[in-house]
């Protein structure tokens, strides 16, 4: 893949997430992928504060901003992707999958009228999939284990692969949310891993082991041979024992109810009800048998 686009890092400390803006900074283009939009699910607060720091890193570039690009649903913060095409007319976009998490989850929120088609961003891509930020090729690998929508966008040299390799010390994502798989993970990780060895991955979150400074940025090479689970974990059968193992300890995200209403929704908050007020609708027992956090 042709190009080497300037990439810059935005880390949200609430929600240990990465956001990118991927620029081909000779033609003034650039991508922003998975922006946050912020929530404080104590006070039922949400606010834009982590997506204009990403306009104002735009402007003050002097960029146009081609795509707003989801990797996947979320499940522990809100996109900002429909906030941000409101304020610059950029096209909303994520894997085709999303219509399967679509269907999934109009299920478990009781939504009969809800339209599981994708409708709600501007494109959906498919795997091979090809697509430029400026003059930089992009192509779409579809990476599903951590869900059934995930994707990597390899841009020039740069892989953004949210959830499915950390940082080396990291290890890689859980599979055990509705309609994930870590035999799924598996190959998709096994698909990124054979990427060019001085390829960049860029990761869509950092826990900050040890209480280390956040960091996102690795390579191929790297990964291979330094990630706490694929450096070490030779065969499929080795790595699922050990993510699954992993998985059964974990407690789900603290905003998973919340988010998936809004992430499979394109980012859009719920419609205000007769009085003016937004309600979240959190179905209960719904994911019965996750450790409590």
């Amino acid at each position: 893949m042709a190009g080497k686009p300037e990439v810059t890092a935005f880390f949200d400390p609430r929600t240990w997430s990465v956001q990118y803006v991927v620029a081909d900074a000779a033609r003034k283009k650039c991508a922003i992928i998975d922006p946050v939009y912020d929530f404080d699910e104590k006070s039922g607060q949400t606010a834009s504060a982590n997506a204009d720091r990403l306009l104002e890193f735009v402007a003050s570039k002097g960029y146009t901003v081609e795509w707003i690009l989801d990797t996947h649903p979320h499940a522990d913060h809100f996109s900002a992707a429909t906030y941000l095409k409101k304020k610059t007319g950029a096209p909303t976009a994520i894997g085709e999958k999303i219509k399967d998490v679509q269907k999934l989850w109009k299920s478990f929120y009781n939504w009969p009228d809800f339209p599981a088609d994708g409708s709600q961003w501007d494109h959906l891509f498919a795997d091979g999939d090809t697509f430029r930020v400026g003059d930089i090729d992009v192509r779409v690998m579809h990476s599903p284990g951590h869900t059934l929508a995930s994707i990597t966008y390899v841009i020039g040299d740069a892989a953004f692969v949210h959830d499915t390799l950390f940082m080396p010390d990291s290890g890689t994502a859980r599979a055990d949310f509705p309609g994930g798989s870590a035999k799924a993970l598996w190959n998709s990780i096994q698909a990124i891993l054979a990427l060019p060895d001085d390829t960049r991955i860029f990761t869509g979150h950092d826990y900050q082991p040890g209480g280390r400074e956040p960091l996102w940025e690795s390579t191929v090479a790297e990964q291979r041979a330094k990630n706490s689970h694929m450096s070490k974990l030779r065969t499929e059968a080795e790595f699922v024992a050990v993510r699954e193992g992993r998985d059964k300890t974990l407690p789900m995200p603290k905003l998973i109810l919340h988010s998936l209403q809004i992430n499979t929704n394109g980012g859009r908050l719920p419609e205000a009800e007769a009085n003016g007020t937004r309600y979240l609708k959190i179905p209960l027992d719904l994911l019965n048998g996750a450790p409590w956090g």
